[in-house]
């Protein structure tokens, strides 16, 4: 803008000096030219460093506000992910509580049951006991001998079953060995020492007895075929024993759980016939109206 406007001036300028100096000035007229030139050039070059300037100030703001936009992204994602942290830490105290809540009342639930079961088993120890009594008064009532109580050992009233074999035993020691088995439930060894009791000691008092047992072992294993035959010897071998009266129950009871009625009540009707007054009889008596 300012080269156009000098440029007109200096012409007329120059034409001025040319007329009215002459050659004279001509020099002068060509140095003033040139410093002309170089002005026009660095106001031209400054205007040009104007416009790179504004160009880049521009292209500074445009990367500013890029920046603050993307800042502002970064700072909403941020935002919301702390948001979702609050809330997942939230969800997690929830459950942690509610974990150490159950947990309290399943601790609560296992010493309520753990008190359910003591109760239960005391229950259950004195009904047992209570069972236990009422075989004993069952044995007695049937003229039979009542059970021996059980021992939690291997040991009985003569020692060890060791000590048993190294120390001769008596008669009364073997069959009280063999009695006590019984109890116990430990079959097989109550079947051998009794049999080794009606080998060794056939004519004693408990002969009978072991022979008895020996029905009852296979009853209790419910092999009532063999029951019926071990009973039978107690009637044929000990008519006047005490337990021929039980064997015949018991035979009775051997047939009825094989299901022939017919032999089972003429046993019982055998039984009442011969024994009308004895526990025994009154006990057939009661199973041969449930027969009916």
């Amino acid at each position: 803008m300012h080269a156009k406007m000098v440029a007109p001036w200096v012409l007329l300028m120059i034409t001025v000096l040319i007329s009215s100096g002459g050659c004279a000035l001509q020099q002068d007229l060509v140095v003033l030219n040139d410093r002309v030139i170089a002005l026009e050039q660095k106001v031209s070059k400054a205007e040009a460093d104007r416009a790179s300037l504004r160009s880049e100030v521009a292209h500074y703001h445009e990367d500013q506000l890029n920046a603050d936009e993307a800042w502002r992204s970064r700072h909403a994602e941020l935002h919301a992910l702390v948001n979702d942290i609050r809330d997942e830490m939230c969800q997690l105290r929830g459950e942690l509580e509610k974990g150490q809540y159950n947990a309290r009342k399943g601790i609560l639930g296992l010493a309520e049951l753990k008190g359910r079961r003591e109760e239960h088993w005391k229950s259950l120890e004195k009904s047992v006991q209570n069972s236990l009594d009422r075989i004993v008064r069952i044995e007695q009532y049937l003229g039979m001998e009542p059970s021996e109580k059980l021992v939690s050992s291997d040991t009985d009233i003569t020692g060890t079953k060791k000590e048993q074999h190294a120390v001769a035993e008596t008669p009364e020691d073997l069959y009280a060995r063999a009695k006590q088995c019984f109890d116990q439930g430990e079959y097989e060894d109550a079947r051998e020492l009794f049999r080794s009791f009606l080998k060794q000691y056939p004519k004693s008092n408990q002969a009978d007895n072991a022979q008895f047992w020996l029905g009852e072992i296979y009853y209790r294993e419910k092999w009532y075929e063999k029951a019926i035959l071990e009973y039978q010897k107690v009637i044929e071998n000990y008519p006047k024993g005490n337990k021929t009266l039980s064997a015949l129950l018991k035979q009775g009871f051997a047939f009825l759980n094989l299901g022939d009625k017919a032999n089972a009540r003429l046993i019982l009707k055998e039984l009442i016939r011969k024994y009308p007054d004895s526990n025994e009889a009154n006990i057939a008596k009661k199973k041969l109206k449930m027969l009916k």
